[in-house]
């Protein structure tokens, strides 16, 4: 079965929102790339962009990754109030869908409370302090 990896872009605070997953997911960055890295004459590097991440990656789980990286300023600006799309959490148990409801909330806008529904399954909705939206289910089902 095919495994699916969100992918985020930031303006420049990758790794301080990586910071922040790292300490409600828990785990260790299996990679973390900075622009310098791989500047070459052929793909120049401004100095005040050499820091920022090209790639940063968390293992969620067993099979999953977090990934991420800051968006160059020559490429533009990530737009940070989007809607298109949401990272969504299938938790194992409603203390871990609590723990990682309240954890990735913190400092943010939640916009559906966590909740049981009339079906007997938990979920909740928000936008984390970085821009980013996720959804936390549990079923006990």
């Amino acid at each position: 079965m095919a495994v699916i990896n969100p992918h985020i872009n930031f303006n420049g605070n990758a790794e301080e929102a990586f910071t922040f997953y790292k300490s409600v997911f828990g785990g260790e960055f299996t990679k973390i790339i900075r622009f310098k890295d791989i500047a070459s004459d052929e793909f120049p590097i401004a100095e005040k962009e050499e820091n920022k991440l090209m790639n940063i990656a968390l293992p969620i789980g067993k099979y999953n990754m977090l990934i991420g990286n800051d968006v160059p300023e020559f490429m533009g600006k990530v737009n940070e109030n989007e809607n298109r799309s949401k990272i969504s959490i299938s938790a194992e148990s409603k203390d871990e869908a609590d723990k990682l409801f309240n954890g990735l909330s913190a400092g943010g806008s939640i916009e559906v409370p966590f909740t049981e529904n009339p079906g007997g399954a938990y979920f909740g909705m928000f936008r984390d302090k970085y821009g980013i939206e996720w959804m936390v289910e549990y079923d006990p089902k």
